[in-house]
């Protein structure tokens, strides 16, 4: 088994690995929307409000007025995403026995949900190995930093580099995000 020289070098420091596994179910997809395109500092200041105010579960979420989520910090497409999820009836049991793919496929239909969110619902509720969410930005940037790329990969880009760590790109989705944090001294991950 060959090893890769800069995953050599660099991997040591970076362990342990943090894990992040949630439970799955809305709860976990709820927090992978609010996290859409905001940083983790604001996605947890968020999640708190939502917490503090009882907004948590399928129910809350599609009871709650506009006011009160918007009071939490949600912008008015997470509000429109998160009761669209909510109302969907979704069976979050079953995604559990599905392949990726078709968890991919269940997940992108419902609304706000892309490729993104999936992945990192594969990856944080279902703990599968191989859910590599390589639309993130903080894992591009810690391929561009650790490879000593011009710039940014983007996701096809990435995804190309990420194909030797088939099946286990998890894992090293969770060593970018890691080399991130120690090079950018914040987490790009919740």
């Amino acid at each position: 088994m060959q090893v890769c020289p800069v995953w050599a070098r660099e991997l040591p420091a970076l362990m342990p690995l943090p894990l992040r596994l949630r439970a799955d179910g809305f709860a976990a997809i709820c927090d992978a929307v609010v996290s859409q395109q905001i940083s983790t500092h604001a996605a947890a200041a968020i999640a708190a409000r939502m917490a503090a105010a009882g907004l948590s579960g399928e129910a809350a979420i599609a009871g709650a007025g506009d006011d009160a989520l918007r009071a939490a910090g949600l912008s008015r497409p997470k509000i429109r995403y998160l009761r669209g999820i909510a109302e969907a009836g979704i069976d979050w049991d079953a995604l559990r026995d599905l392949p990726d793919d078709e968890v991919i496929a269940r997940l992108t239909a419902l609304p706000g949900i892309g490729r993104w969110t999936a992945d990192i619902y594969l990856k944080f509720a279902l703990g599968r190995a191989d859910a590599f969410a390589a639309g993130d930005l903080a894992l591009a940037e810690a391929a561009r930093l650790l490879y000593g790329l011009n710039e940014r990969p983007g996701p096809s880009a990435l995804t190309a580099l990420a194909a030797p760590w088939r099946p286990w790109r998890a894992v090293a989705a969770r060593a970018l995000w890691a080399y991130y944090r120690k090079a950018k001294g914040r987490e790009g991950i919740r």
